[in-house]
């Protein structure tokens, strides 16, 4: 059993009006946001795209004062950016649909991922310190040389091959995999795409080769190295019309889905099997979730109402809840620690520290 958790520390920061005055507005699935701890843990990066442009703001970390309202919602407290700038890197033509930062252990580096509304893919190197390098940038055309109409897209990277990249674009109903920038595999989906993730810890050598896809009311889990079925390896049909909007695994190889039903499901991919379900957890839509890199029986819940919790979901119970103060325009936990970061329409910026109890 892992120790129970709790928030250190919840912080609210506002992007400078001279960095962006006025973000480009977000889709449902709020994927515009990445962040990375500094080494000593005193603050972090945020990056946030609007528009054709990547900028990223750094935010101190420092333990702080933690307060609780009504019903224990944390009250943020107010702190300043450190220091924001807008990213030098291959320009996008339109519009970014979502951003994914991918640490490389034992190398020191960070490779930023992001994808436009056509699905053209640019990712980066960047140093630990968030500062751009000139060791890797490239960028990959979409399929299709970006003919059609945009929608969103989204990315994921292989949680052990950084250089393994899965690219969804929701009105082609498609999903590309490259490996760096050479195309691996194209795979169709049913219905319109909505989250994508690479399941971990299946056994067999497989972490990047399982996929998992919301699509529609399905969750569809495809194998990369499979011909039959176009690849796709099992389907999971949620309640007819309530779409799938979010969809994460677990270091244990579980994999959680919400959506419009406003319900959490975890499922066993062993026997295709629901492990819980907790019902109208949320008032509204779910539209991102996480769990925790502390312990896996811990999953972080995001939704429309700007709302999102904490919850042990073998029980069904919040730990702790915070609310943004307008629409989400990105939402993510850090990759390998439980600091979460979501950005509003308003331009305020909230990060949460989560530690377990006793540290």
């Amino acid at each position: 059993m892992g120790s129970a958790l709790e928030a250190r520390s919840l912080r609210k920061a506002v992007v400078p009006l001279t960095l962006l005055e006025n973000p480009s507005p977000g889709n449902l699935q709020s994927t515009r946001l990445a962040l990375h701890v500094n080494e000593d843990g005193s603050s972090c990066w945020v990056y946030i795209a609007s528009g054709c442009n990547i900028y990223k703001l750094q935010i101190p970390l420092q333990d702080s004062w933690l307060s609780k309202g009504k019903e224990g919602l944390l009250i943020p407290e107010r702190t300043k950016v450190i220091d924001s700038s807008l990213l030098k890197r291959c320009p996008h033509r339109s519009e970014i649909q979502g951003i994914v930062l991918a640490e490389i252990e034992s190398t020191g580096y960070l490779v930023l991922g992001s994808v436009d509304a056509y699905g053209h893919l640019i990712v980066s190197k960047l140093d630990a310190s968030g500062k751009d390098v000139d060791k890797i940038t490239y960028s990959v055309l979409p399929r299709d040389f970006g003919v059609g109409e945009g929608s969103w897209s989204g990315l994921c990277f292989s949680p052990t091959q950084w250089s393994m990249a899965a690219v969804a674009q929701s009105f082609c109903k498609s999903i590309d995999v490259y490996d760096q920038d050479i195309h691996f595999r194209t795979l169709r989906t049913l219905w319109y795409p909505s989250s994508l993730s690479f399941v971990q810890n299946l056994g067999h050598g497989s972490e990047t080769s399982v996929l998992a896809i919301t699509e529609g009311c399905q969750l569809s889990i495809w194998d990369l190295r499979m011909k039959e079925n176009g690849g796709c390896l099992h389907r999971i049909c949620g309640s007819v019309g309530d779409v799938f909007y979010a969809v994460c695994s677990s270091s244990t190889g579980n994999i959680a889905v919400g959506g419009a039903d406003r319900t959490v499901t975890i499922y066993d991919p062993r026997r295709w099997s629901a492990l819980s379900r907790w019902v109208h957890c949320s008032k509204y839509e779910i539209t991102g979730l996480a769990f925790s890199s502390l312990d896996s029986d811990y999953i972080y819940v995001q939704g429309v109402d700007y709302e999102v919790f904490c919850s042990k979901w073998q029980e069904s119970s919040k730990v702790f809840k915070f609310r943004g103060d307008s629409n989400w325009l990105g939402f993510s936990k850090c990759s390998n620690r439980d600091i979460l970061g979501g950005w509003c329409d308003s331009g305020s910026i909230f990060v949460a520290d989560v530690v377990a109890k006793g540290e």
